[in-house]
């Protein structure tokens, strides 16, 4: 193998030996070769200044749109390239408004997302497990395509466990979702985004609360927060700026009329209470005033303990008639003996008689239920700068004077009303009268025309022809005159050799009158530029010829002897 991979070269350096020879023998092959270049390198610059600025005409596609785009694009004649793996769509410029609208026109692109139209063209027969399978397959597209839609989303993917209906209440298992996000590159989801993304897809699915979304991006980061914190940080910063902007403006609209907007600083701190209560309290009020109270329940229980047949008797209108009136203990005396004794047997006969009675009454009860909501003003903090205001100054200008101790008040009273002051929820205010810095003046941001993106289009176009037309005048002007110049030398140094015998003179009398008519016709007719070039070249080869034939005679003589043996 190594011998003959010496003998190669040296097989191939006759070859091009050869070739060289061949190409400086016949001074067209060289002029051919440039010549079929330039017209090379011209058409290739023209081409290259003429083709057309490709601009994106979709991004991020996956391989079914991507197919279906491409041969739509195919059909249409439309040239197209494609970048970062054939994930980005590029055609020409002109044509890319007009080729989404027709696109669109076709359902193109579909996306990887597919909806509930998966459910369009059901089968008769299809079983409940299938259609409910292509049911949540449907809700998980269309989730997928409403958080696409979101900026900073490039692409989602998301997963849900349906809830499992049960008669049992402990068995019964809630709905949970996983959400798999995309960003698009340097972008990235604020907390309320993710809140917003939540609430989502915990409001479109049955049974599905917050906590059980889980929010993830294409780095693993976990994105929600479990435990229904969801945004809470966020929505709480955002709320309080709300808040310390409102009264912050409200200060300085009751204050910008009086001293100028530019006279006014003002800051507002609001401590807010994010703190959820729920509070439920019962109270008892006793019967006051001799009101009658109302019986909630009544309870009567009586005993009789003694001679049953003493109380028996006919049933009829003398036994229900009531016992006759009492005799009063006053009139009753010691004549009355027979009597007492008479009533006496009487109570033995009747027995005891027991009675129990038990009331119970409705007391006065109120029960109150407090939910309190968060986001509750606990304390505000104003601090307020008034600057100085104008006055006449003795000398018949303007001068910066102080505030008064009135002025100070007033403006303090007016902030109070503004502000919602309140003592009791420990509020303070500061009211400041100070001077103000000299405000320097905003310089107005130049913008750099080169940096505007029509400017920089129209300057790469003229960049292009620019260099093109420079490339063909630099081909003509040049290359092409060189070679020019070489093949006329060349053929004036051939027309001269074979030339040469007859050129030779006998004398040098001849030599000048050959100079001489060469003169004269100089004299009378300027030849163009490049036969006079050429004669020139002529010229100097004769003088060569003739010197050479003055210093050796004998070389001349035998290469004219060889030319004449050549030609026999």
């Amino acid at each position: 193998m190594s011998g003959a991979a010496q003998a190669s070269p040296a097989a191939a350096a006759p070859v091009l030996s050869q070739f060289a020879r061949w190409v400086t023998a016949n001074p067209l092959i060289p002029l051919l070769i440039a010549g079929s270049a330039a017209v090379a390198l011209v058409a290739a610059l023209w081409l290259w200044a003429g083709a057309p600025e490709y601009r994106v005409l979709y991004s991020n596609l996956n391989e079914e749109d991507g197919g279906r785009i491409i041969s739509e694009l195919e059909s249409r004649a439309v040239p197209y390239e494609l970048t970062q793996g054939g994930r980005t769509l590029l055609v020409p410029g002109d044509q890319v408004y007009k080729l989404r609208l027709q696109l669109a026109e076709q359902g193109l692109p579909q996306g990887a997302n597919a909806g509930f139209e998966i459910m369009d063209n059901q089968a008769f027969g299809v079983s409940q497990f299938a259609e409910q399978v292509n049911f949540q397959r449907g809700l998980q597209g269309e989730l997928a395509s409403s958080i696409e839609s979101l900026g900073p989303v490039s692409r989602a993917r998301v997963h849900l466990s349906m809830a499992k209906p049960s008669v049992f209440i402990r068995e019964r298992e809630p709905a949970k979702a996983s959400v798999v996000l995309t960003l698009a590159p340097g972008r990235s989801l604020g907390d309320g985004q993710v809140n917003a993304i939540v609430h989502l897809v915990s409001s479109s699915v049955p049974d599905l609360t917050m906590e059980n979304v889980t929010v993830v991006d294409q780095n693993g980061r976990l994105l929600s927060r479990p435990g229904g914190s969801l945004g809470l940080d966020g929505s709480r910063l955002e709320y309080v700026r709300d808040i310390e902007q409102h009264y912050r403006q409200r200060i300085e609209n009751i204050l910008a009329p009086i001293f100028g907007s530019g006279n006014i600083r003002a800051q507002v701190a609001a401590e807010i209470d994010f703190d959820q209560r729920e509070e439920t309290s019962e109270r008892y009020t006793p019967n006051q005033d001799g009101r009658p109270a109302a019986v909630r329940s009544e309870h009567r229980n009586t005993d009789f303990d003694g001679n049953p047949q003493a109380i028996g008797g006919i049933p009829g209108a003398l036994t229900n008639t009531p016992p006759g009136a009492a005799a009063s203990p006053i009139d009753s005396g010691s004549d009355d003996n027979g009597e007492d004794e008479q009533n006496e047997e009487s109570a033995e006969d009747k027995g005891r008689l027991r009675k129990e009675q038990l009331i119970n009454y409705e007391l006065d009860r109120s029960i109150t239920h407090i939910q309190r909501q968060r986001g509750q003003i606990l304390r505000l903090s104003a601090a307020v700068v008034v600057n100085y205001r104008e006055a006449p100054s003795e000398e018949g200008g303007t001068e910066w004077v102080p505030l008064s101790e009135d002025e100070l008040q007033h403006v303090q009273n007016l902030v109070r009303q503004a502000m919602g002051y309140s003592a009791e929820r420990g509020d303070s205010l500061q009211v400041v009268n100070s001077l103000f810095a000299p405000e320097e003046e905003a310089q107005p941001r130049e913008i750099l025309w080169y940096k505007d993106p029509f400017w920089q289009r129209l300057l790469l176009m003229l960049a292009r022809y620019l260099l093109a037309g420079l490339a063909v005048l630099i081909l003509f002007r040049w290359v092409l005159r060189a070679l020019a110049d070489l093949y006329a030398r060349a053929k004036s140094s051939s027309a001269a050799t074979h030339t040469a015998p007859a050129a030779l003179p006998q004398n040098a009398g001849a030599s000048e009158q050959v100079n001489s008519e060469s003169e004269v016709q100089e004299e009378e007719e300027p030849p163009p530029p490049r036969r006079r070039r050429r004669s020139s070249a002529y010229e100097q080869n004769l003088r060569e010829l003739q010197e050479m034939a003055k210093e050796d005679p004998a070389m001349v003589a035998m290469i004219v002897r060889s030319w004449i043996n050549r030609d026999d």
